[in-house]
């Protein structure tokens, strides 16, 4: 009975899978009991994020730059692209190599889910929107990017990776379908990798005063790992293919300032607030607008922004002293 089980699984390749979000889906489909191929390059996943999986036996890890094609010798019945930097510091630390990450890799993926007769997800990004001019963000919303500014290499990157997407989609080479993930946070994110959440928690937690870049008027609308995993799952599964892009996203808004007061609220001994100069590029107003994903998907984020912080900031608490923890707040807080 348990080799008959088995055989039900499907075989599930997640690129990225190391990553935040990645290692969560992982956990989340190997509990669905599915086999899964987890494939990162470690530039910015972490090895600890999925150490608890690499004795199940429905798990592999294999170290690869999307970058150089990948050969899997087994069937693929789905692929997974969350391989690529998200945030800001990471992404721009290596522009070139970010996107070739999201143009070179994503089309090696696509090619590798051709070949497998495999469904491809790929994780797009609410930055494909830029700095928007509409307000929340529709898919059909063509956006207001810089195309040559320092943030370039993701959002255009990314945009660059969804026509990808769509063109093997109309070619009848792949069934691809495309995430546009809003700002996420959960246990797993870096303390260093300068998202909003990440950066004023660990102030908070050094007692450090909790930096607000520009006025802190500036909006941003956040969602849970557990309910942003829920949301892919859900759209890869989805029949028919909606052949249009799909927000995840929580579209509960609010300011940074509102943010950092929550914060300090829930973590005493926080510092004050000291501001700085606004990055450049940096949205005024993030908020998706899900009315397709709870059409298509019957999906919608059901975690609260203080109930999701309570378990982020007890995360951050019980890894804080580990070896080699990076305590530094990156110059940035819009990922």
């Amino acid at each position: 009975m348990d080799a008959i089980n088995k055989r039900v699984g499907k075989r599930i390749l997640v690129a990225g899978g190391a990553g935040f979000i990645g290692s969560h889906l992982c956990d989340a489909l190997l509990a669905d009991g599915n086999r899964v191929i987890c494939v990162d390059s470690f530039l910015t996943g972490a090895r600890s994020n999925i150490a608890p999986l690499e004795n199940h036996p429905d798990f592999q890890l294999i170290q690869h730059d999307i970058c150089a094609q990948l050969k899997i010798n087994e069937p693929l019945d789905e692929i997974y692209n969350l391989a690529c930097a998200a945030s800001p510091p990471r992404y721009q630390a290596d522009p070139i190599h970010t996107m070739m990450t999201c143009v070179v890799g994503t089309n090696n993926l696509l090619a590798l889910a051709r070949k497998h007769g495999a469904r491809f997800l790929q994780a797009s990004t609410s930055e494909v929107y830029g700095d928007p001019e509409t307000h929340p963000q529709p898919e059909d919303y063509l956006g207001h990017v810089n195309c040559t500014g320092p943030r370039a290499c993701y959002d255009e990157g990314k945009r660059a990776a969804e026509a990808l997407c769509f063109d093997y989609l109309r070619l009848g080479q792949v069934d691809a379908r495309v995430a546009r993930i809003f700002n996420t946070y959960g246990p797993r994110m870096q303390a260093d990798d300068g998202r909003i959440v990440s950066n004023f928690i660990n102030q908070a937690l050094q007692s450090e005063p909790l930096t607000i870049y520009g006025t802190g008027r500036q909006t941003r609308s956040f969602c849970h790992v557990s309910d942003m995993v829920a949301g892919l799952i859900a759209l890869m599964g989805v029949m028919p293919n909606p052949k249009a892009p799909v927000n995840l996203g929580n579209p509960g808004e609010f300011t940074v300032s509102e943010l950092a007061a929550l914060v300090r609220k829930m973590v005493p001994g926080a510092g004050t607030l000291v501001r700085r100069p606004m990055p450049q590029d940096d949205p005024r107003r993030r908020r998706p607008d899900i009315r397709r994903a709870k059409k298509l998907l019957k999906w919608q984020p059901h975690i609260s922004l203080p109930e999701g912080l309570e378990d982020t900031i007890a995360w951050f608490r019980l890894s804080e002293d580990k070896p080699g923890r990076k305590r530094r707040a990156w110059a940035t807080e819009t990922a």
